[in-house]
C-alpha cells in the first residue's frame, strides 16, 4: 500500500509539473511573440544584434544605373530574425511577429582588384519591417516601416514611429512577390521558402 501511494503521488507531482511547465511554456510562447523588437507608446525601440540573424541580400539600385536619380541609390544589407526564418522555411508564409531590417550602405569604391564594380562604403542608415496584428491591426498584411535613419544620415534614432501606410505598402502591395515582400530580389529567401532543411543550403546540387 505504501509502494502504490508513493507511486500514486509520484504520478501525481509529476502530472501538475508537467502541466505547469507546458503552461509556462505557452505563456512564454506568447510573451515572446515579439522577442526580437519592443513598441512602445506606438515607437520601436532600435532592435540589436540584428547582424547575427538570418542574412537575405544585398539589393543596390545605383544612381549610375538610372540616371543619376535612383530612389534607393544605397545597398541594403536585409536580415530577418531566426525564428521567422525557421517559420518561413518551414510554412513559406512570413509569421505575426516577424521582423527584417534593412542596414543602408553607401555605394563606396567601385574598383577593385577584381574589376570595377559596386562595392559598400560607410553605414548611412538602418530600417526597419514588422508585421504583427496586435501593432498594425489596420495596415494592409498587417505591416509597418520604420527608419532609425537621421536626415543627416551620419548617425541613428533610438526609436522610431512608423511611417504612413500609403507612403510604403502601395509600392509592396503591388510589386512584392510575397505579402508586401520583395522575396524577388532576396534568393536566400527564394529557395528557402517552404523547402524546410534544404532552406540552409548545401543539401542540393541544383542551382535552380
Amino acid at each position: 500500500m505504501q509502494i502504490k501511494k508513493a507511486m500514486s503521488t509520484s504520478i501525481n507531482s509529476n502530472t501538475i509539473a508537467s502541466l505547469v511547465f507546458l503552461s509556462a511554456g505557452l505563456l512564454s510562447a506568447n510573451a515572446n511573440a515579439e522577442e526580437f523588437f519592443t513598441i512602445k507608446d506606438g515607437e520601436l525601440q532600435r532592435p540589436t544584434g540584428y547582424r547575427e540573424w538570418v542574412y537575405v541580400g544585398t539589393p543596390v539600385t545605383p544612381n549610375d544605373m538610372n540616371n543619376g536619380k535612383a530612389a534607393f541609390p544605397e545597398h541594403h544589407n536585409v536580415y530577418i530574425d531566426p525564428k521567422s526564418w525557421a517559420h518561413w522555411k518551414e510554412t513559406g508564409e512570413f509569421r505575426d511577429g516577424t521582423i527584417i531590417m534593412k542596414e543602408l550602405v553607401s555605394v563606396g569604391s567601385k574598383a577593385a582588384v577584381s574589376g570595377n564594380g559596386y562595392f559598400q562604403g560607410e553605414f548611412i542608415g538602418l530600417e526597419a519591417t514588422i508585421k504583427s496584428k496586435k501593432h498594425n491591426p489596420n495596415e494592409p498584411g498587417n505591416w509597418s516601416y520604420y527608419s532609425f535613419s537621421t536626415p543627416d544620415h551620419d548617425a541613428l534614432t533610438e526609436v522610431a514611429k512608423p511611417f504612413p501606410a500609403a507612403s510604403c505598402n502601395a509600392c509592396h502591395q503591388s510589386a512584392a512577390a510575397d505579402d508586401f515582400v520583395f522575396t524577388q530580389y532576396y534568393p536566400v529567401l527564394r529557395a528557402g521558402k517552404g523547402t524546410g532543411e534544404e532552406a540552409a543550403g548545401g543539401f542540393t546540387s541544383t542551382l535552380k
